[in-house]
């Protein structure tokens, strides 16, 4: 066992470097370079060396991880307290018609919804705040089940111990939820790399921007380069998110 910075300890065994470590960055690194060589490397026209001029493909893969970062951020700070508040055993009915309603936003097109709130605020509010209510169940449901599935055994041992209802939630119940929680973030985190790509149509930018551009210049070459940029990034995220879960579910053992 290792000590880490944050306190507690970490299985040494769970970070020896393996395969499941390195597959996926190398796998991102490979793609992109064959992507990117097979398309920069061939001659452009005069359309193609304007949508793909590093400033342009740059400037947009920066509003992409903008809009991630927001909306993720947006889930977080909804979610997450929220799923804390339902997961109180006196908000149990509370809980089950939040989870219902949920479900049925869930279940509504992304590109809907950006479309509907385009007409409240075109641009990127409407964007972040679509993005956010795409990726809001995944997060909300973990909290609740989390919180919900720890050993009552342990929280009835550290209420014995004379600890608060409020000390017993920070100290016992939120560090042993975490694991599923970040599980839930995960998945809000690629969804909202995913669904990014529609907020162009609401003038929020993106790469979403550059895949319009290649659909417009039915340019074959535009479209490599954004869609490869979306996956990778995507696989990027989580593969980043999965190493903060594994780590996070070492540190609850």
């Amino acid at each position: 066992m290792v000590d880490v910075a944050l306190g507690g300890t970490v299985d040494e065994r769970r970070w020896q470097v393996g395969p499941d470590l390195w597959l996926v960055p190398a796998v991102i690194v490979v793609g992109l370079a064959v992507a990117f060589g097979s398309v920069y490397g061939s001659r452009l026209d005069s359309l193609e060396q304007r949508a793909l001029d590093p400033a342009n493909v740059l400037g947009q893969l920066g509003e992409h991880l903008e809009l991630t970062l927001y909306s993720t951020v947006l889930v977080l700070g909804v979610a997450v307290p929220l799923g804390l508040v339902l997961s109180r055993p006196r908000f149990a009915t509370l809980a089950t018609a939040v989870a219902a309603i949920g479900g049925f936003a869930q279940a509504l097109p992304a590109f809907g919804v950006l479309i509907l709130l385009g007409f409240w605020d075109f641009g990127t509010r409407s964007a972040v705040l679509g993005l956010a209510l795409a990726a809001l169940l995944p997060v909300l449901r973990n909290t609740i089940v989390g919180l919900k599935d720890v050993d009552p055994s342990l929280v009835e041992t550290a209420r014995g111990m004379g600890m608060s209802a409020r000390r017993t939630l920070l100290d016992v119940e939120i560090p042993l939820a975490m694991p599923v929680v970040v599980a839930g973030v995960r998945v809000a985190l690629v969804l909202n790399v995913g669904t990014a790509t529609l907020a162009s149509y609401i003038g929020a930018g993106g790469l979403g921007a550059l895949v319009q551009q290649a659909l417009l210049l039915n340019r074959l070459s535009v479209l490599v380069v954004a869609g490869s940029l979306v996956a990778a990034l995507a696989l990027l995220v989580d593969w980043l998110a999965g190493l903060a879960e594994r780590l996070i579910a070492a540190r609850t053992e």
